[in-house]
């Protein structure tokens, strides 16, 4: 098991990373920071005093999109700075396309997100655009992770939105991996899939109050996050944090493109789908979402009912070795439609 060995989370903990990436690694100069323009012009002041400070040189490395083209050219460049360590700071394309040149450089890897939208934070797979289908692959795990909650506060709260239903889908991505077992003999791994239980269990119990009190929330939602990304690391696999929940979000994306709403939004339209099929109280997760003010209908992601249908006839096919409960109902256009309508997702 690959697990990150540091964990800081709390209100501007972001001024003491200089001493966290000497806490990880002592006998290192050079850091290699990879992230958006916005996201440079916000933090760039504070992270070059702090690395400064700790004696460590910065080199930053503003990357466009988060595909396998932008991680092609980037690593050759990236090289030649000659980094000891690679700091993604960010949402999810930074840390993913930071977590991929780490793996392929060989590099140890920390994560600073800036806002709570999804679960790689913690986790060693990245979503990547350019590969022969839209799903998750296999990286590098975060040695370390920096949440700034004063920092991630800023974000917008659509953001913390997503996350949250990319948590919620945690209770479909379990039944499924369940299932697997129970029909494919797949290997089940009942601690890490019970943690990733429990990261959407407290979001569904506490949806009601979680953006009520922003500071308890957003730290209780970040935990939750990194709770997921460990479960997927002591799976081995994605299989605790990803099903078909996922793959109706891949879908979409796919058929779709860039605007079908954020990935946690779609995950948790997702995530009512599958727990209709699974017999799972669905309701309850769309009333859930609703608190929490994550979209519970296509519509409002401007995604029409023909490419709803059509995601849930092509979900498993983008990664058909994947035991879920779409391998097992086989859907048609028919069954598709009704689904999707008496889940009132349509």
């Amino acid at each position: 098991m690959e697990l990150p060995r540091e964990i800081l989370i709390g209100d501007n903990v972001i001024s003491n990373l200089g001493k966290f990436v000497r806490s990880i690694n002592n006998d290192i100069s050079n850091v290699v920071i990879i992230c958006g323009q916005n996201v440079k012009n916000r933090t760039e002041t504070i992270i070059h005093k702090t690395l400064h400070k700790a004696n460590l040189n910065d080199y930053w490395y503003i990357r466009n999109e988060a595909s396998i083209r932008t991680v092609a050219k980037s690593k050759s460049e990236i090289k030649e700075l000659e980094p000891h360590i690679i700091l993604g700071v960010g949402g999810g394309k930074s840390v993913d396309v930071g977590k991929m040149i780490a793996f392929y450089l060989k590099k140890p890897f920390i994560s600073i997100p800036t806002s709570a939208s999804h679960d790689g934070i913690a986790s060693p797979f990245v979503s990547l655009r350019g590969t022969d289908k839209p799903h998750s692959i296999k990286a590098i795990t975060p040695i370390g992770v920096l949440a700034d909650t004063k920092l991630i506060s800023e974000a917008p709260l659509r953001l913390l939105s997503s996350g949250c239903g990319d948590l919620i889908g945690k209770c479909t991505a379990v039944k499924d991996w369940e299932l697997a077992r129970d029909e494919k003999n797949e290997y089940f791994g009942s601690y890490s899939a019970s943690l990733a239980q429990l990261s959407a269990t407290i979001i569904l119990d506490r949806s009601t109050d979680l953006l009520t009190n922003t500071k308890l929330g957003l730290r209780t939602i970040i935990e939750a996050l990194i709770s997921s990304g460990v479960a997927a690391c002591i799976a081995g696999s994605s299989r605790p944090c990803s099903g078909s929940e996922h793959l109706f979000s891949h879908a979409i994306e796919y058929i779709a493109g860039d605007s079908c709403g954020l990935h946690g939004e779609r995950v948790g339209i997702g995530t009512i789908l599958m727990a209709k099929l699974h017999g799972l109280e669905y309701e309850k997760i769309i009333q859930a979402l609703t608190n929490l003010g994550a979209p519970t209908k296509a519509s409002q992601l401007n995604i029409r009912e023909s490419d709803v249908i059509k995601a849930l006839l092509i979900a498993q096919s983008l990664r058909p070795e994947r035991y879920t409960i779409l391998s097992k109902t086989k859907l048609n256009k028919t069954s598709a439609y009704e689904l999707a309508k008496s889940a009132r997702v349509i």
